[in-house]
């Protein structure tokens, strides 16, 4: 993500927390199953997540109508028990829920808050793939926090766009909405004939007719799922190659000049960080609407209002790589995604502006906001995405390229999102895949950079 500014997520956190709900249960009947747990206990968003079961796949099915804002949705979801399971819950935001099924059967459905308890006819084994088909209606919400910025389901004159991060993804579809369940997507929607309905991955089907259009994408590589995109409206679409053959689909208003660099940027950024991790790339650009920042939205970044721009768009690229392959095990984490991507843009404006990434590090260590707090300890949930998460993180890498060299560095750089490719990984992970890499003990860059409360006392440390 680029916000150009802190993100006040606390509200976000306090109405998941007013969510708060229990599968309360029995203990377990027929098979000795429990409820799963109703969130995952994230440092920032304990709520967020569900327990007792990995979703694998996500089959929605969807229905928008821009004129009345409803939409009319099915989600098929597959996924596997990690427990003897009794009832499971599904985070939902404000959407009706109509009726649930598991593996065919009729469950009871209990709704309070931004939680789904569904209670199966009988219990689902631990191990057991398992399959639940929720569906629901209403008009989704958008979420604003108290700088503005807006997440969740974005209306616009002629459509809508669906933002995730971070608890977003909850306003339009039923899930395990935490970064450290990921799920391949099918995505089919249904809109008024001339409107497009872009999503991530790769375009399946189109199909026209009675006044309609159906869209249908695939995303084949797992998906974190505040990565989840989709845009309506009249964009105009185009695809691209790179000289490696990866297809770029992108969609945009206007269709500015700067697309036709996505190849161009997706190639050298592969050079430094080793092979593009998804099937396809691409963005989706909409000048008129003003979300307050641009979003890594997988394999095709989101750039809204004034934040279509070379670098924004260097940054957003490099989270496929670092946030979106390699995604956090928990929002704490968030600092591995900010630093790289920012980083890049440090990277970019050496190799394309002549300006060395040492000059890029002096900036941002005098620039007072980066010293709030440490990049690896947030102290709320409103700072998950302030300054020192993206301008303190990326000196922090900058301090481990001048601590162990170019060549080490940039291993790191390339080895990281191999070793962890389509997974999550947590900073303590980091930590020790750099000092195996580099053969190295660095607590001392840990304890000033990483951890460490104040500003050392100059550039050198």
């Amino acid at each position: 993500m680029d916000l150009r500014r802190p993100r006040a997520l606390a509200a976000v956190a306090v109405l998941l927390a007013a969510a708060l709900t229990g599968c309360t249960g029995d203990g377990g009947r027929d098979g000795g199953g429990e409820p799963g747990a109703a969130g995952l206990r994230d440092p920032y968003f304990p709520q967020l997540g569900n327990g007792g079961y990995d979703v694998r796949h996500y089959a929605l099915t969807l229905a928008y109508e821009p004129r009345t804002g409803r939409l009319t949705g099915t989600a098929d979801i597959t996924a596997r028990a990690t427990q003897a399971l009794s009832a499971f819950n599904l985070d939902l935001t404000g959407l009706t829920v109509h009726g649930a099924t598991v593996d065919g059967e009729p469950a009871a459905v209990h709704r309070e808050g931004a939680e789904v308890t569904l209670r199966p006819k009988g219990d689902v084994r631990h191990g057991a793939t398992f399959r639940t088909v929720v569906r629901y209606s209403g008009t989704p919400a958008t979420i604003t926090d108290e700088e503005g910025a807006r997440e969740g389901w974005l209306r616009t004159a002629d459509g809508a766009v669906a933002l995730g991060e971070p608890t977003g993804s909850t306003a339009w579809f039923p899930g395990n909405h935490h970064p450290s369940d990921k799920a391949t997507y099918r995505v089919t929607v249904t809109v008024p004939e001339g409107l497009e309905a872009v999503s991530n991955g790769e375009p399946v089907n189109r199909r026209t007719g009675g006044g309609r259009t159906t869209f249908t994408w695939r995303s084949a590589e797992p998906m974190a799922s505040y990565l989840a995109t989709l845009a309506i409206g009249r964009y105009e679409t185009r695809t691209a190659r790179t000289d490696s053959g990866i297809p770029v689909h992108t969609a945009a208003r206007g269709n500015p000049a700067l697309l036709a660099r996505i190849p161009e940027l997706l190639e050298w950024e592969a050079e430094m960080f080793g092979p593009y991790p998804f099937s396809s790339a691409g963005a989706i650009v909409d000048p008129g609407l003003d979300a307050g920042y641009a979003l890594e939205t997988q394999n095709r970044p989101f750039f809204g209002t004034g934040t279509f721009d070379a670098s924004t768009l260097v940054h957003e690229i490099a989270h496929q790589w670092y946030g979106n392959s390699v995604s956090p095990a928990s929002w704490r984490d968030m600092w591995l995604n900010e630093s790289f991507a920012t980083y890049a843009e440090w990277l970019y404006a050496e190799d394309f502006g002549d300006k060395p990434v040492q000059e890029s590090f002096d900036e941002a260590f005098a620039e007072e906001e980066n010293w709030a707090f440490p990049p690896a300890d947030p102290p709320t949930a409103a700072d998950i995405s302030g300054p020192p998460v993206y301008g303190r993180g990326a000196m922090v890498l900058h301090r481990v390229r001048l601590a162990v060299g170019d060549k080490a560095f940039f291993r790191v750089l390339r080895g990281w999102p191999a070793a962890h490719r389509h997974g999550n990984a947590s900073t303590d992970d980091f930590v020790r895949y750099v000092e195996e890499t580099a053969g190295r003990d660095l607590t001392e860059v840990w304890d000033t950079w990483l951890y460490g409360r104040g500003r050392p006392a100059g550039p050198g440390g």
